[in-house]
């Protein structure tokens, strides 16, 4: 399996969004299957019983076929305690993201999550396609190892470089983790994806497929994208194993070690050491030709 590795725009061009992937792709088409073939559930349901912005993340890759039996047994109207419910809104239940991650030009971001450091964040600006909402976010590790996402709306022609964002950045981090915020941060990493998201009480699972990654910076300019058959799978709850991850694991699918930013560089990078990634990377992506 080999990555296709293209080049990306120069850096201060406008960012070429890639299309939606192709409807033949097998992990787009299990995605889009699986969500229609179960009961909606709107957004603010979702907030309300599942938000989970402190939370734990397990991810898998996960062949499309077995993505397919894993949703529909969960998605099953028989299922005790109810079925997972797909999030759909106006109609849609598969929506495109498109993240921008920002890290020092040392990669400091990268690198503190390769050395697994207690203190550790991510920088990115988040953007839900089909409604054009923007998000600032910050994301960091809590005390127990969970994620804990910080976040502010972006408007009109605002970049996560403003001043008010940065203030925003330096005030999570100095109350969060008492450390100073880098001086100097600038985009690195871009990603693209469909994604359908299932919901039941307490937990979500996020289902991304057709993954596109541009490296943006300066003088990079290449782009990686996933296998066609694998579903990015990522269960979120507040820390114990859910019934996906007990069937995931029942059929032979272990926890990845896997991020899109971490994942997609090393990809992108091979001089980068990235060893804890390169694996799941090379399952994801193959090897990235220049």
């Amino acid at each position: 399996m080999t990555a296709t590795v293209r080049q990306a725009a120069p850096a201060g061009a406008p960012a070429e969004v890639p299309a939606v992937p192709p409807a033949s792709a097998a992990a787009v088409r299990a995605i889009q299957d699986a969500a229609h073939a179960t009961a909606p559930i709107p957004l603010a349901e979702v907030n309300a019983r599942a938000e989970l912005m402190a939370r734990f993340d397990r991810s898998y890759l996960v062949p499309a076929e077995t993505f397919l039996y894993i949703a529909a047994r969960l998605t099953d109207p028989r299922r005790p305690g109810g079925p997972f419910r797909a999030l759909t809104i106006d109609g849609r239940r598969a929506f495109r993201y498109h993240s921008v991650y920002y890290d020092t030009p040392g990669l400091r971001s990268f690198h503190d999550h390769r050395q697994g450091r207690r203190l550790r964040f991510k920088v990115r600006e988040r953007v839900y396609q089909d409604t054009g909402e923007r998000q600032f976010e910050v994301k960091l590790k809590g005390r127990r190892g969970d994620t804990v996402k910080h976040r502010r709306p972006l408007a009109g022609t605002d970049t996560p470089l403003d001043a008010g964002y940065r203030a925003f950045l330096a005030d999570t981090l100095r109350r969060s983790y008492g450390i100073d915020s880098p001086a100097t941060l600038q985009p690195s990493l871009s990603t693209d994806y469909l994604r359908a998201t299932f919901v039941a009480d307490g937990e979500r699972i996020t289902c991304d497929a057709g993954l596109v990654c541009d490296d943006l910076r300066a003088g990079a300019g290449h782009r990686v994208r996933c296998a066609a058959d694998l579903v990015l799978v990522e269960t979120k709850t507040a820390g114990h194993l859910t019934d996906a991850d007990r069937l995931l694991h029942a059929c032979g699918v272990r926890p990845a070690v896997f991020t899109k930013y971490c994942g997609a560089l090393a990809a992108l990078s091979p001089a980068l050491p990235a060893n804890r990634w390169r694996r799941a990377a090379r399952s994801a992506f193959g090897e990235a030709e220049k």
